[in-house]
């Protein structure tokens, strides 16, 4: 599935022998990624090339002479979206070509140079795992370093991340992005200006029955248990009364399995929920809670009067999904280390036979979009272990499985309009710097 990579802007820049040239702003899923020359990216390209020959997608060409404004706008435009439409094809993210290029430019960013170091990974209970690792080291090793502390089988390492996660007041906690396999947790943590931030490991799936999945795996439960208990006390997840009885006594007995058993018939059990935000049902303006999971994505509206609404969306009704960038850019001289979070997440659903818009304004739209993606994912690999014959490729943490799909059963999802300060969207198909989901 493609990324969320944009280029929202551009500087000039003196090189050593006085001559202009261009420095791109690459963001991913809002943050900013790194900055890069159009010619390291062209060497990129036919690096990438020898190794996969003529499957990757256009690359603009270079211009000799000056570049007109309309000309270095197209270029960025171009850039975005072979950044985009590179990140398609799974054996492409896995090739040392790929990862060692996003790992370099990530440090020479930041400037942070490749060394030795400590980082916390802290647990779903509050505690933290010292992970020795280099500065350079992706998400994805990290993750094995810490898999291995704690005892975790490799082979289920596709079910956790890592993720950002800000610690707020009165013991709140905020899911900021799932870090990408590729990116490297130090250099993101570091360069994050989000206050109280932390990489934390979490369970990185939709569906609440692959708990079963990980049953046979002491460290597994363990995690998943920590969670459990986490999200029903951030009220995450919503238990009964009697439920809540039923599970503070299987807690006070350690019975995790027992406690997991019965966590599956808690509401929003294995959810993700977002930040108090705004949507624009029944009328704009009206504040909202957001919780993703099962297939569904649950919202709790609060009407004018402060009464509250809950409206359920099964994922089965939404046709399409696009990430909207509505603001402008702060520290338009600064660093831009990150986007002015003004960000809108429209999805289109089916009611009563007809097809309508449902807007989410929320900071946290690129990692809804994330999560309406994984729930795609793990859609289609259920329909394809019920029908051998279809074939599909999802990519898991690292790792490709293909099946067998009907062609008629893929289709685009989701797509980003990365920029502009006002945009108005007069059909589906008419967006700027599109990202489909293709090829599901």
């Amino acid at each position: 599935m493609k990324m969320h990579f944009c280029i929202p802007v551009s500087q000039q820049q003196p090189d050593a022998l006085g001559a202009r040239y261009t420095l791109y702003s690459v963001y991913l899923d809002g943050f900013l990624f790194c900055r890069v020359r159009y010619s390291q990216l062209h060497r990129w390209n036919e690096q990438l090339r020898q190794v996969f020959g003529n499957c990757l997608p256009h690359f603009p060409p270079k211009y000799y002479l000056a570049m007109t404004t309309s000309m270095a706008d197209e270029r960025r435009d171009q850039l975005e979206q072979y950044l985009q439409n590179v990140t398609v094809d799974p054996n492409m993210l896995r090739s040392d070509v790929f990862i060692d290029f996003l790992k370099l430019v990530q440090l020479d960013t930041f400037r942070i140079t490749t060394k030795r170091a400590s980082l916390d990974i802290f647990l779903p209970d509050g505690r933290s795992i010292e992970a020795e690792i280099l500065t350079s080291d992706t998400a994805e090793r990290v993750l094995e370093v810490v898999s291995h502390k704690i005892g975790l089988c490799r082979e289920l390492l596709g079910y956790f991340g890592l993720f950002l996660i800000r610690f707020c007041k009165e013991g709140k906690l905020s899911v900021v992005k799932k870090l990408a396999d590729f990116e490297l947790p130090y250099v993101s943590l570091r360069s994050s200006e989000v206050e109280n931030c932390k990489v934390g490991l979490r369970k990185w799936y939709m569906d609440p029955s692959l708990d079963s999945m990980l049953m046979d795996c002491r460290a597994a439960v363990n995690l998943i248990y920590m969670q459990a208990i986490q999200d029903i006390e951030k009220e995450w997840a919503k238990p009964t009364q009697v439920q809540r009885q039923k599970l503070e006594a299987l807690q006070k007995e350690d019975n995790q399995t027992k406690f997991l058993e019965l966590s599956q018939e808690v509401q929003h059990y294995g959810y993700m929920q977002l930040d108090p935000c705004t949507c624009d049902y029944p009328e704009p303006g009206c504040g909202a809670v957001i919780s993703v999971g099962n297939n569904q994505i649950s919202c709790c509206i609060i009407l004018p009067d402060n009464q509250t609404q809950d409206i359920i969306f099964q994922m089965n009704k939404v046709k399409c999904w696009q990430v909207t960038f509505l603001g402008t850019l702060l520290d338009m001289d600064g660093p831009q280390r990150t986007l002015n979070q003004n960000l809108e997440l429209r999805f289109q659903y089916s009611e009563d036979s007809r097809w309508q818009w449902f807007v989410i304004y929320t900071k946290q739209a690129f990692l809804l979009s994330n999560c309406l993606k994984k729930m795609i994912s793990e859609k289609m690999v259920r329909l394809a272990a019920e029908n051998p014959e279809m074939q599909i490729e999802v990519p898991e943490q690292g790792k490709s499985k293909k099946y067998h799909i009907q062609q008629s059963q893929s289709k685009d999802y989701s797509s980003f309009l990365p920029r502009k300060s006002k945009i108005k969207i007069a059909e589906v198909d008419c967006v700027l710097g599109t990202i489909k989901e293709e090829g599901l």
